[in-house]
């Protein structure tokens, strides 16, 4: 969907036209332009010729995991994938079921993270916010064919954000629109290795966007073999905008660490996480920060911690005073999951077992 061609079209059109159009393709959810009956049949016909609602994706899902993913073709050829995690609420009173779509900002990625299959399989190109946003309408018009809706999205699939800022930013504002899919900004959430300047210009959006920034080492040594990018953004300048960040807004921050058996889910560096927080956030705004432990799914050379050893990192953590959680663990049938989003990974990586 080419949301500037569509503008185009509705330019020489009554005013109304615009919401009769918005609310069939992010209300009504219509798949083709035949099923927006409200529209006259001239301008239905042009804009199937012109702007066709129709989405080119596959999708794969595996038996007991209630976790879907998709490969979309964009116009020009490109493949990016997108998830849906489905889950029902933990609370006793709340039956209500959670429909995430984990979204891509770029085909491919350019960090070139080692544990990652996106960024070993290099960059191809920005994403605009209507290829962002169709991810989102793909299974949105899926769910309302079982009587459900996309409840939360994530900008946590292929690609860095915060490299694509202006269509991200463009993409979060269409998803929000109440005349649109209405998604409440508290309900959207995007991840970012750590671009300062743009952690920084995030801060003044003024919406209530979830902020995640994918933390994985606490040490430089660490991070940089782990995500090269630090060589260039180290600890100290991403944690100084996330502090600037938390006394801007008083919003809390997810500290997404992966647990990788033998590399970085030592007791050691558990403790050095502690004080990697109590070192670079202020004390009274310590408190906005919660440190999210993501079992690994596996690409290539490395594999996930044991599930005690999570426990116990979890516990060192919260015996030190550090705020955290545990994510459930979504699409390992399908390679949807936590750095498994596109292709194979064929490099062999040195694991790093410290004590």
């Amino acid at each position: 969907m080419n949301l500037s061609k569509l503008n185009q079209i509705l330019a020489t059109e009554p005013r109304y036209r615009a919401d009769q159009v918005k609310r069939a393709v992010f209300f009504d959810l219509v798949e083709k332009w035949d099923e927006a009956t409200t529209l006259p049949k001239i301008l239905r016909e042009k804009l199937k010729a012109e702007c066709p609602l129709e989405i080119d994706a596959k999708i794969f899902s595996s038996q007991g995991d209630p976790t879907r993913k998709a490969v979309i073709t964009l116009e020009d050829g490109v493949k990016i994938e997108t998830v849906l995690m489905s889950y029902k609420s933990k609370k006793e009173d709340d039956e209500t079921p959670r429909n995430t779509v984990c979204v891509s900002s770029e085909a491919g990625c350019s960090l070139g993270c080692v544990f990652c299959a996106t960024g070993q399989n290099g960059f191809t190109r920005n994403l605009s916010a209507e290829e962002i946003v169709s991810q989102v309408l793909f299974f949105a018009r899926l769910l309302k064919k079982e009587n459900e809706r996309v409840s939360n999205v994530v900008f946590m699939g292929m690609g860095e954000p915060f490299l694509n800022y202006e269509e991200v930013i463009k993409a979060i504002k269409i998803l929000m629109d109440q005349k649109g899919l209405a998604i409440g900004a508290r309900h959207l959430s995007v991840s970012t290795i750590g671009i300062p300047e743009k952690i920084e210009k995030f801060s003044h959006e003024g919406f209530q966007v979830n902020l995640a920034l994918s933390l994985h080492a606490p040490n430089d040594e660490l991070r940089t073999e782990l995500a090269p990018i630090n060589a260039k953004y180290n600890l100290k300048k991403v944690l100084h905008a996330i502090d600037d960040y938390l006394a801007k807004t008083k919003r809390k921050v997810m500290l997404e660490y992966v647990m990788i058996d033998g590399v970085n889910d030592s007791d050691f560096y558990a403790k050095e996480l502690i004080q990697l927080i109590r070192l670079n956030i202020k004390k009274e705004r310590q408190y906005l920060c919660l440190v999210n432990l993501i079992a690994y799914n596996q690409t290539g050379a490395f594999k996930s911690s044991p599930r005690e050893q999570i426990l116990k990192f979890k516990k060192i953590l919260e015996d030190g005073g550090v705020q955290v959680t545990e994510r459930f663990r979504f699409g390992r049938g399908i390679k949807g999951g936590c750095g498994q989003l596109t292709g194979k990974q064929k490099l062999e990586i040195r694991k790093q077992g410290r004590e």
